[in-house]
């Protein structure tokens, strides 16, 4: 029975208890992490491609 109870509430709270997001909300927040994403992954790679030219130049220092 107490499974039984717990669905129930877990229902009710999803139907009646939690707010969920417009349409319009949801693009926006959408296009906010996608560009957020991208500059992640081009900072990431700006970082790594300059890392490997000095490590580059370090082993050509060393060898």
């Amino acid at each position: 029975m107490k499974i039984k109870r717990y669905f129930q509430e877990s229902f009710t709270e999803l139907v009646h208890k939690v707010t969920w997001p417009t349409w319009k909300e949801l693009q926006n927040s959408t296009t906010v992490v996608l560009i957020a994403s991208v500059i992640i992954a081009v900072t990431v790679a700006l970082m790594d491609f300059g890392f490997k030219e000095i490590m580059g130049q370090i082993y050509k220092l060393l060898y």
